[in-house]
């Protein structure tokens, strides 16, 4: 019988399988076909997603595998960049307490603030339709009858943040199915339903790409503190609260500049530690 070691994490309630390189190898499995494996959660571990740590980078300190739960790679992602950042500074794998990772989104630099909380240097948000990509012509999409005003964004990976009087949970749900394959996102899209509270906290649920509902996202966190500053809503410094969770998200860009870094700052921790029989 063949077993593979594995760590279980998460951030916020959006959780992840962590697989070491040389545990990878013995599974002779596509990376995608593992994840579809590991993260199902009737039969096999679950979670969100998979990760497994690349020690070596040209770009970098090191770099990673990451799998949404559907078999899909994507290009970053918030919460499993802390997950991942506190798993390699508690084994030495990378002594100091910030170094540089190569993801398909850039370079994304964390910081371990302290034994459960991780600052993230995410990068620069990007609001070209092009570079998100997203082809529609106006920033309004109708689904199901219903037409929302969006703010299309990419962290790495696209993103369409809706703000709303409405339950975010309920509209979630009901339409982040449809939006995440609308033609306008050829790549697909994360989701971000947001009731502003004050401008400096907002209430945000998500339905993710290639996972659906979850309970954060650390991107979209990002992504929503972007478009809430765009349009006068929030401040610089804001409060994102999850279902799973809350979340801390800087910006100092402004409609002017956009060529500022954003800053995520939010737990890390382990749920588990085990081994997977293939």
């Amino acid at each position: 019988m063949k077993t593979i070691k594995f760590t279980k994490m998460q951030g916020c309630g959006n959780d992840f399988v962590i697989i070491d390189y040389d545990e990878y190898q013995k599974t002779s499995m596509q990376p995608s076909e593992l994840a579809l494996k590991v993260c199902e959660r009737h039969f096999g571990i679950g979670a969100d997603g998979m990760i497994i740590p690349i020690l070596h980078s040209k770009k970098a300190d090191l770099s990673w595998y990451f799998y949404n739960s559907d078999g899909s790679k994507a290009q970053m992602c918030g919460n499993g960049m802390r997950c991942f950042a506190k798993y390699i500074h508690d084994k030495n794998i990378i002594k100091n307490k910030e170094f540089s990772v190569e993801t398909g989104a850039g370079i994304i630099k964390p910081q371990i603030i302290d034994s459960n909380t991780v600052k993230v240097n995410m990068g620069k948000p990007v609001f070209e339709y092009e570079k998100i990509p997203y082809t529609g012509r106006s920033k309004e999409i109708t689904v199901c009858g219903k037409t929302f005003q969006i703010n299309p964004v990419s962290m790495g990976n696209p993103h369409c943040v809706i703000f709303t009087d409405e339950n975010p949970m309920e509209l979630a749900e009901k339409y982040g199915p449809y939006i995440e394959k609308h033609e306008y996102f050829p790549e697909k899209t994360n989701t971000e339903f947001v009731k502003v509270i004050s401008k400096n906290e907002a209430d945000m649920c998500v339905f993710e790409r290639g996972c659906g509902i979850t309970p954060a996202c650390g991107t979209g966190a990002c992504a929503t503190a972007a478009a809430g500053i765009l349009n006068n809503l929030t401040e610089s410094k804001i409060k994102i609260n999850l279902p799973g969770g809350s979340v801390f998200v800087e910006w100092q860009g402004n409609s002017q500049d956009f060529n500022k870094d954003i800053f995520l700052t939010g737990p890390a921790n382990y749920s588990f530690f085990g081994e997977y029989i293939l």
